[in-house]
């Protein structure tokens, strides 16, 4: 027999060691382990088995493997002895362990131990079998296992293997924490070919047969969990266990157990104890709980103030573990103690809220009942409290009891319901009472859907579906909103179950709002479909006519085709094939259209990759989109999250913030427009929108909070928003500045960023953990004081502290062996900033401190193997797993590369000598040599007196291995020093504006002609100077400026020198009257021109003779010179740009220069009478940044602004303070013209070495309004033209991005950009850079710009610039229907013939909302023939028609003359306009053969015959009751109003009937007679038809023998069996006698 068995009355004795050990498999690295040893005496009872542990002894390991050896830790061993030493029983029946048992004494972690060694003996051995596999339990759970047995007869021994798959468990024993939101991506680990967490364990038996069954002699588990963020097969690191059991003895003595309850502590299985509260990075021995809280809260508050300790944020998790250990009175007490203190309630807060039980919840919820906590605080630490809460039954019961308060209540709801998702997710055989959801309140129902989306349960289908009108009638009553929030809520259960969520159905339905499709659509693709399903809905979108639902879906299938990420690869593969049935036509669709932008990206062999995506939802009719909403996805070791998402909808806030403020509700208007379309039929009423605008977010995908904000809240904000109340507010202000206020703001906060852990038990018994840690502590303070003219304000250093930690090892109550890897970042700004603002004497200054001493932003991250116990934590091991000389054995070469090298080399023919270098390169090639990263960089401010130099080192095990993991494995430090540097003391430094008449006094430095002129004492300065301003040849100027330019490319001081003299001409031109006189007055028509010369010295000679001719003319020609050049300049831009044909013309016209402004130089671009304005006016503003020293000489730069209004000039100058520092900037710009100005900017050595020149000038191109910029240079610095370069060439792959033409030019040294109308509402735009020129026409703008008739039109609006730029924006957006003669052009550009019937009213256009905002109506008159206009807006009613060939205007029953005409009115040649976008009625002209109906933007539920302005082309030709028609003419005469009698004073004669086909069908093989289902227009009874028509309509066929006389009052709601062709009646003519 193979079964294990133990004898009763026997003891067997063994020698068993268990070993964990964790760290990466090279050798020579550090690594942690712990060990135990003993002997294991095993003895039967009756019914149990006994297990006991003999001298056992624990070992530590923190070292280099495997050089160093354990050490023995006694203090531990004799605190564990006595739980050690106790004995526990359990059951065994053939070789499976049944219970345990165990004193109550016995703590879980030792008991563990025992399930470690039990787990040995768990033998299922059959008989029949050699080699089979089941699922075993065990320590890990159960599991599946692989046996193979052996036995060998010839010694007497069984050999038995058995091997566990890990990870392969039906029941695996395992703790998330904070892991609950996060998704297993399959996907991800298949296409990596990989995992981030492997798991396997093998077990060798030797075993002995006796005659009662079989005897172990000897066993060895060994189990490896391999474990990386990224992919295990990049490189892991590894926790090793290992356990041997060897038989020593058995004796014929029975085993004693102690006197003690043995009650049942479980079975085989882990089981977690402390370790749940025990955090890995901090091993603490609690002894008084209630004061080390105490303690600790103590050091937080007194070392993080005013600064941030370095250890700060270790610190607080400390507390937050003591507060987790703690019994809830201990928190209550130390709250009431403390809670009176600001900053000692603040630091408990923050920690109760992460403290992730549901004492957090009970407290949280107290306190706020006692009104301890303020609504913010409570609804901060309620949000934190609800994500990092353990999900159980507890916690669940809690939540809902804090709901009651209406104030926090969506917090708790939301918060609630994703605490009930993550319990189903753990426990899906849950079932859900959903009757708490059942309301009729819309409010409630938002928040209830929103409940049941976060929950994610399928069985709150039906629920969530009754909301939906595709699978309840009674949801078409519901409000859109709710709809959509129904149909979103579907959207985690369809991740769960995607086969039992059918949104399909939804997205099929026509009939419903596109909106409700797009977002069904939504939810269909992220539930994955398979690729039927996607062929399906892309047939869908071949026979769509909704533009917007063809545009969203198309774009989400086009971004779905370019994923990367594994878990849409099946969605990318179906979209693919997809792609291929649809019509690239469709990404010609505007982005007026609805849109799905998508970015992703993926790297499989690191299992890591971020997605992107945003839903832009919008209708045609508006600019303003109806919904947006974003969310990014993370992909980490194998699982994926959605991180954040956010959502906007904005139904109605266009409309509220666009539309008349005080529309009055007229009875009689909304009362007249209801009879009109009562009159039509089956009209139906479009509902107002009562929200304006709606917000969500969601974190980790559950929503945490959302926002509706609707018309009564508007209403609020308006009225609080009014001239009182804000003059009101206003002089509060004033009146608290006036008595002085003070301010004193502390700011600091403390945050568990993370906390992220998976604890799974070894074989040892031993709990492994994986957790990472992220917490942080910020600091600020700012003081201030406030008068009524100035105030001031001072602030303490700015710190913040953040540590990040990564563990993978052993964690318990008594000891912890793990390898560590920590950061941290430590930062402390400037000790004091202080800030002074008087605003009377427009001065503002800002003061910050002198660097005086080392300030430091460090951050570190050391990677260490760590042991310690609780019983001596001072005694802790910590050795860095990459030691200092593992690189260094490393990079010896190694015998191994020897051995290649001498056999290489022995295989070489005779006649080789030596080996070749290429076998050498491919032998070093096999060990990667080791280079530590050291790089430092300073940069020093001699200016401001610091330094500040960064330091990076990094030394990792990269070298081992090309794997993310060991890059990050090592020592790796950054840090940044600020200090002082060497040289004159510095006090503070300072940054000083002064606006206005006192700017002169804050000048340090004076920059003017005369203090130039002064430094021009040397002799040869002054011979050059000289050769340069004496008249003569320009030949000598054409020499300078070429030694000028070769002189740029010199380095020595002479060339330099040079440089800066030859370019004088580069700044602006200097003019004197005799060389007697320093003042600069108005230059003469004979004073010299200092010109820059043109860089190709062949145009400089060839144009010399031009220059010289403009040198002697005279200042009244100055002007038109100027213009000449102008035309020039625009000439050669237009031939330039001439080689391509699409290019249009550009001619830019000025008619005015200014009149002191004289001749332009081709660079420097000005010839002014004053080099500085300094010498003219005085300065406007002054700035200095400058560092105050002890000696007060002054050290820094001052920037000064002068403005000349006489000459319209500004002039800016940047100077360094230092005395004899010629360095600056100077930039002048001058009004030159009405249409143009310029601006020069030169720098460097008295602002002459580089210089760049910017115009702006306004003009023609073809006859339409346009601008230019362009930009010249002639020097400028390297840097500047590397970066240019990088500017460059992405310029140049826009065009292959956006469609942008381009075409080749040849300019040197500049760059313009024109910009042109096109149209009203559209750009021509062209960008001429050197080699290129780009350019696009129609670049379509979201306003109308203010020329032509816009210009005209904004006159009356120019008082208030509010009105005016809505003005500009509505009518940029509005949609128009024409009419000329009889033809109209709808709203969405459908031409049609429109035969209307004589005078009968047709409806053009209503406001179809409940406030019947206004209503246009056509009615053409007989025997005229001519048509009138009727507009009912506000209280009104307004005709327009024609009248012995002139335009009348007819209000409320009068005529009014032109010039009493209440509204605005245009004169134009052939007709007036009515303007009112208040109510929504952009414009209504009425001309003498044409009219246009212009709605604005936010007008979205309009009707008539011009149809919906939606862009929905394809759903034209809507009737009243909104069912669509295809003809044309059928539906202009569902929109007529008709007749009542034939004695109507209207004389409007037509009435609609139902008509007969005249002629009998065969319809399915039976002859019928139709009837049509569309009323057609006919003449009234009594009445004789004049004009008819032909018009296309649908007929209702019954047998031709059956009587349908009775049904044809309800004709209208039968089927349509056929389209034929009926006559309608237009004209009649009634007898006196009629009816």
């Amino acid at each position: 027999d193979y079964l294990l068995m133990f004898e009763p009355g026997k003891t067997y004795e063994y020698q068993y060691e268990a070993v964990v050990m964790g760290g990466l498999p090279e050798k020579g690295l550090a690594r942690a382990g712990v060990k135990v040893r003993s002997k294991v005496q095993i003895g039967a009872e009756a019914q149990t088995f006994i297990l006991k542990l003999v001298q056992p002894e624990i070992f530590e390991y923190s070292g280099i493997w495997p050089n160093d050896s354990f050490s023995s830790d006694p203090k531990l061993t004799s605190t564990l002895a006595a739980q050690l030493k106790t004995p526990v029983k359990f059951e065994y029946t053939n070789g499976v362990v049944g219970k345990v048992f165990a004193p109550a004494s016995m703590t879980t972690t030792v008991l563990n131990v025992y399930r470690g060694i039990l787990s040995i003996l768990q033998l299922n051995i059959k008989k029949t079998q050699n080699v089979y596999e089941l699922q075993e339990a065990s320590v890990h759970g159960i599991c599946k296992t692989h046996y193979a047995l052996r036995e060998e007869q010839e010694i007497d021994r069984i050999f038995l293997i058995k091997s566990k798959d890990l990870n392969q468990c039906q029941s695996k024993i395992y703790k998330d924490i904070s892991l609950d939101h996060a998704e297993n991506c399959v996907e991800c680990q298949a296409v990596s070919r990989g995992s981030a967490l492997k798991t396997a364990a093998v077990s060798n038996y030797l075993m002995k047969p006796t005659p009662s069954g079989s005897l172990i002699m000897n066993a060895t588990v060994e189990e490896l969990i391999q474990f990386s963020p990224f992919n295990i097969l990049k490189g892991a690191a590894q926790m090793e266990s290992k356990q041997t059991l060897t038989f020593l003895d058995n004796k014929n003595v029975q085993m004693q157990t102690p006197q003690v309850e043995y009650p049942q502590r479980g079975d085989l299985q882990y089981e977690f104890g402390s370790e749940l509260l025990q955090t890995p990075i901090q091993l603490l021995k609690i002894s008084n709980v209630k004061a080390q809280m105490k303690e600790i809260l103590e050091h937080l508050v007194t070392m993080n103030a005013p600064k941030v300790s370095e250890n700060a944020p270790l610190k607080f998790i400390e507390f937050i573990q003591l507060l987790r250990m703690a019994k809830q009175e201990n928190i209550q007490q130390l709250w009431e103690q403390l809670h009176n203190k600001p900053e000692y309630k603040y630091w408990i807060l923050s920690a109760v809220s992460v403290m992730g039980t549901h004492t957090s919840l009970k407290f949280i919820k107290e306190k706020f009942f006692v009104n301890q906590l303020s609504l913010s605080e409570t609804a901060s630490a309620l949000l934190s409290a609800l994500l990092s809460v353990s999900v159980d039954l507890e916690s669940i019961m809690m939540s809902p009891t804090i709901q009651n308060t209406t104030a926090v209540r969506e917090i708790v709801m939301l918060g609630y319901g994703a605490l009930v998702g993550r319990y189903y997710a753990k426990n899906p055989a849950v079932q859900l009472n959903q009757d708490v959801f059942s309301t009729k309140n819309y409010a409630d129902l938002t928040l209830a859907l929103k409940v049941l989306g976060n929950i994610g349960y399928p069985g709150s289908l039906k629920a969530i579906q009754k909301n939906i009108p595709s699978f309840s009638k009674a949801a078409g009553d519901l409000p859109l909103r709710i709809q959509i929030e129904a149909v979103l809520a579907l959207r985690n259960i369809a991740k769960r179950e995607p086969k039992q969520v059918t949104v399909l159905q939804v997205f099929m339905d026509h009939s419903l709002d596109p909106e409700l499709r797009i977002a069904a659509a939504v939810v269909l693709f992220e539930s994955k479909p398979p690729l039927g399903l996607v062929n399906m809905i892309a047939a869908s979108l071949l026979k769509e006519s909704n533009l917007q639902v063809t545009s969203f879906v198309y774009s989400y299938m086009k971004a779905m085709t370019k994923t990367t990420v594994p878990d849409f690869v099946s969605v990318a593969a179906a979209s693919n094939v997809a792609m291929k049935m649809l019509s690239p036509k469709l990404d010609r669709l505007s982005y007026r259209y609805s849109r799905m932008f998508y970015y992703d990206t993926y790297y499989s062999p690191w299992m890591m990759g971020a997605a992107a995506s945003a839903y832009y939802i919008n209708e045609a009719a508006t600019i303003f989109p109806r919904a947006i909403m974003a969310k990014t996805r993370n992909y980490l070791a194998g699982i994926s999250a959605d991180v954040f998402e956010f959502g906007v909808r904005t139904e109605g806030i266009q409309e509220a913030l666009l539309k008349g403020k005080n529309i009055p509700a007229n009875a009689d208007r909304i009362t007249k427009i209801k009879q009109v379309v009562a009159a039509l039929q089956n009209w139906k009423k479009h509902p107002s929108s009562k929200p304006l605008a709606s917000m969500y977010v969601k974190f980790l995908g559950q929503e945490i909070a959302f926002l509706n904000v609707d018309r009564a809240i508007y209403q609020q904000i308006i009225e609080h928003a009014s001239i009182a109340d804000i003059q009101g507010s206003v002089r509060s202000a004033l009146n608290a500045l006036r008595e002085g206020y003070t301010m004193n703001w502390n700011f600091y906060k403390p945050m568990l960023a993370a906390e992220i852990r998976r604890i799974l038990p070894t074989s040892t018994g031993f709990p492994m953990e994986l957790s990472f840690y992220t917490a942080a502590v910020a600091a600020a303070s700012l003081k201030g004081e406030f008068h009524c003219c100035s105030c001031g304000f001072s602030s303490v250093p700015c710190s913040v502290s953040m540590h990040t930690y990564a563990v993978m090892g052993v964690n318990t109550a008594y000891f912890q062996a793990s390898l560590l890897s920590r950061a941290r970042v430590h930062t402390v700004l400037p000790s004091k900033i202080e800030a002074i603002l008087e605003m009377s004497k427009g001065n503002y200054k800002i003061q910050l401190p002198s660097v005086q001493d080392i300030y430091k932003i460090a951050s570190a991250r050391l990677t260490f193997a760590l042991v310690r116990n609780v019983e001596d934590l001072a005694a802790a091991k910590s050795t860095p797993v990459l030691p200092a000389d593992a690189a260094a054995r490393r990079s010896r070469p190694s015998s191994r590369i020897s051995r290649m090298a001498s056999s290489l080399a022995g295989g070489m023919s005779a006649s080789s000598e030596i080996i070749p270098d290429d076998v050498l390169r491919r032998i070093s090639r096999k060990q990667k040599p080791f280079k530590p990263y050291e790089k430092k960089m300073c940069a020093e401010s001699e200016t401001f007196g610091f330094k500040a130099c960064t330091k990076v080192e990094s030394y990792s095990a990269a070298f081992l291995r090309d794997s993310p993991l060991y890059g990050i494995i090592g020592n790796h430090t950054a840090l940044i020093k600020v200090k002082p540097v060497q040289g004159p003391a510095i006090e503070r430094i300072e940054f000083e504006v002064q606006v206005g008449e006192k700017a002169a006094e804050k000048i340090i430095k004076v920059i003017n002609q005369r203090e130039e002129e002064e430094t021009l004492e040397d002799k040869n300065v002054l011979l050059k100077l000289k050769k340069i301003l004496v008249p003569g040849p320009r030949n000598n100027t054409a020499k300078s400026s070429s030694s000028s330019s070769s002189s740029r490319s010199s380095s020595s001081s002479k060339s330099r020198s040079s440089s800066i003299s030859s370019s004088d001409s580069t700044s602006f031109s200097v003019s004197s009257q005799s060389s007697s006189s320093r003042s600069v007055s108005r230059p003469r028509s004979g004073a010299v021109d200092v010109r820059h010369p043109v860089p190709n010295s062949k145009k400089s000679s060839s144009s010399s003779s031009r220059r010289s001719s403009r040198r002697s003319s005279s200042s009244s020609s100055g002007a038109s010179s100027s213009q000449s050049l102008l035309q020039s300049s625009s000439r050669s831009s237009s031939s330039s740009s001439s080689s391509s044909s699409a290019l249009s013309k550009v001619t830019f016209t000025a008619s005015y220069i200014h009149p002191n402004f004289h001749v332009m130089t081709l660079m420097s671009g000005l010839n002014l009478q004053a080099k500085y304005l300094s010498d003219v006016v005085q300065p406007s503003v002054t700035i200095l940044l400058r560092a105050v020293r002890v000696d007060h000489k002054p050290q820094g730069y001052q920037v000064t602004a002068y403005l000349d209004k006489a000459t319209s000039r500004l002039q800016i100058i940047l100077a360094n303070l230092v005395e004899g520092d010629k360095w600056r900037i100077c930039t002048d710009a001058m009004k030159l013209s009405s249409h143009k100005l310029m601006a020069a900017t030169t720098w460097g050595i008295k602002c002459k070495q580089y210089a760049t020149q910017v115009t702006a000038e306004s003009g023609l191109v073809d006859q339409m309004p346009a601008i230019r910029f362009k930009l010249a240079w002639d020097r400028i610095p390297r840097r500047i033209q590397h970066y240019a370069q990088k500017v460059y060439k992405y310029i140049s792959r826009i065009p292959l991005e956006t469609q942008v033409s381009k075409a080749k030019v040849q300019k040197e040294r500049q760059i313009s950009l024109t910009v042109a109308a096109d149209s009203e509402k559209s750009l021509y735009v062209a960008l001429n850079t050197e080699k290129r020129t780009y350019y696009k026409h129609k670049v379509a703008l979201p306003f109308c710009l203010p020329f032509g008739e816009t210009a005209a039109e904004l006159e009356a609006y120019q008082s208030n610039f509010v009105d005016l730029m809505s003005y500009m924006y509505t009518k940029g957006n509005t949609a128009d229907c024409t009419m000329i003669s009889d033809t109209l052009r709808s709203f969405n550009n459908r031409k049609f013939i429109n035969e209307m019937p004589h005078a009968c009213s047709q409806v053009l256009a209503y406001d179809a909302t409940e406030e019947h905002k206004f209503m246009v109506e056509l009615k053409r008159s007989s025997p005229e023939e001519q048509y009138q206009i009727t507009v009912t807006i506000s209280n009104i009613d307004i005709n327009m028609y024609l009248k012995d060939a002139a335009l009348k205007v007819n209000i409320n029953g009068a005529d009014i003359p032109i010039s009493d005409r209440p509204y605005k009115r245009e004169n134009r040649i052939q007709g007036i306009s009515l303007i009112a976008p208040k109510h929504g009625l952009q414009e209504v002209f009425f001309g003498y053969n044409t009219f246009k109906i212009k709605v604005v933007d936010w007008m979205r539920k309009v009707s008539g015959v011009c149809g919906i302005p939606d862009g929905e082309t394809r759903q034209e030709y809507r009737k009243p009751n909104g069912q669509r028609t295809k003809d044309p003419v059928n539906h202009a005469h569902h929109w007529v109003v008709p007749g009542k009698s034939c004695r109507d004073v209207s004389e409007c004669f037509v009435e609609r009937q139902s008509v007969k086909l005249e002629k009998q069908v065969n319809l399915h093989g039976q002859q019928s007679k139709c009837y049509s289902v569309e009323p057609v227009l006919r003449c009234l009874a009594g009445c004789t038809t004049l004009r008819t028509t032909a018009v296309n309509v649908g007929f209702h066929c019954v047998p031709a023998d059956s009587n349908i006389n009775q049904g044809l009052s309800n004709i209208s709601e039968k089927s349509i069996d056929l389209i034929e062709t009926a006559e309608a009646h237009l004209a009649c003519r009634c007898a006196p006698q009629c009816a």
